[in-house]
């Protein structure tokens, strides 16, 4: 199985998945931003995001069917995903390997978002700073599509602890 923890940047994704693999047995996180930093290597950096090579969408299917056949378990992907297009491409492969999605989205208001932005002092988060807050926009141009295709939960105010008991509830089997 895997939980997919979709939102823009600082909807608590990273935070919520540290709670729920510490409540969930036999889970792990699966980055998949490591599959684009592999592509930038093989393909150069690309124009605009690594997602945007076509790739990323396939490898990060194949290695989340081969993980998930060498260990078994729960993968957690703590991976924003704007476009429709690339989502559908990667949730119509992991439908294809049999491997069933349960697509969260964190979701907060933008005023609290910016406020998580600009005050986190996690160093690879201050350098990105103004880059997490150019895709404020972009995020809200996909809330349409994302509302449709995911489950949504908001993590505005709510302890983390929280959030993940929410996504383990969502992920349950029969849920």
């Amino acid at each position: 199985m895997i939980i997919w923890l979709n939102g823009t940047f600082g909807a608590g994704k990273t935070t919520t998945a540290k709670e729920v693999i510490a409540l969930l047995p036999d889970s792990r996180l699966f980055d998949t931003e490591k599959v684009g930093e592999m592509l930038w290597h093989v393909l150069g950096v690309p124009e605009r995001d690594f997602q945007d090579f076509p790739p990323w969408r396939g490898l990060v299917v194949e290695t989340a069917r081969q993980v998930l056949d060498h260990v078994g378990g729960t993968l957690v992907v703590t991976q924003t995903v704007l476009v429709e297009s690339y989502w559908r491409e990667i949730h119509d492969g992991l439908t294809r390997a049999g491997i069933p999605v349960h697509h969260v989205l964190l979701h907060t208001d933008r005023d609290t978002l910016v406020e998580r932005i600009e005050t986190d002092e996690e160093p690879w988060n201050v350098a990105a700073r103004q880059w997490r807050l150019d895709h404020l926009d972009d995020y809200e141009r996909a809330l349409p599509w994302l509302l449709r295709k995911a489950r949504m939960v908001d993590t505005t105010d709510v302890a983390p602890a929280e959030v993940a008991e929410t996504v383990l509830r969502e992920a349950r089997p029969g849920s």
